[in-house]
């Protein structure tokens, strides 16, 4: 009887533990999501007036093809803005958390059913940084649902 006390307790405790990590990631997802579109805002002011015509993934981004929407928004950030590797906004962009804060999907196969980088349609610079604002936006509205937070900002 007390070893399986004993077990039921020691599952009680590693359960309380995976839900503190587990909450922990979601508040640095969270707050990583807010550094990228403080340091987003820079960049974009910088660079919206840019004439440069790039492939930009569309504002209703389906919630497992959000990673590579991301990758795509990088890919054009680098090629064609010529955003350094070595950008705050850059690597923040690429840090695993910012990666984990838009990875909202429940399934792991169906990445075949995102669109390609250079299949999305053509936008100027003022709407390719909008919807990346708005991915990110979405992903921190996603984590605030999750830990029960109801203010994004």
């Amino acid at each position: 009887m007390k070893l399986v006390a004993f077990c039921l307790f020691a599952l009680c405790c590693w359960s309380l533990d995976n839900m503190s990590a587990n909450a922990n990631n979601q508040y640095l997802q969270r707050r990583k999501l807010q550094e990228v579109l403080r340091r987003l805002n820079t960049v974009k002011a910088s660079l919206q007036d840019s004439k440069q015509s790039v492939n930009t993934p569309p504002q209703d981004i389906e919630d497992c093809c959000c990673l590579s929407a991301l990758q795509c928004f990088r890919e054009n950030l680098h090629v064609e803005f010529n955003v350094s590797t070595t950008n705050h906004f850059y690597r923040s962009l690429k840090h695993n958390l910012t990666e984990g804060g838009l990875d909202f999907c429940n399934s792991r196969n169906v990445n075949s059913t995102c669109q390609a980088c250079q299949s999305h349609p053509k936008e100027n610079a003022k709407e390719f940084f909008n919807r990346l604002q708005s991915l990110i936006q979405k992903g921190k509205k996603n984590i605030s649902s999750l830990c029960g937070l109801t203010r994004v900002s």
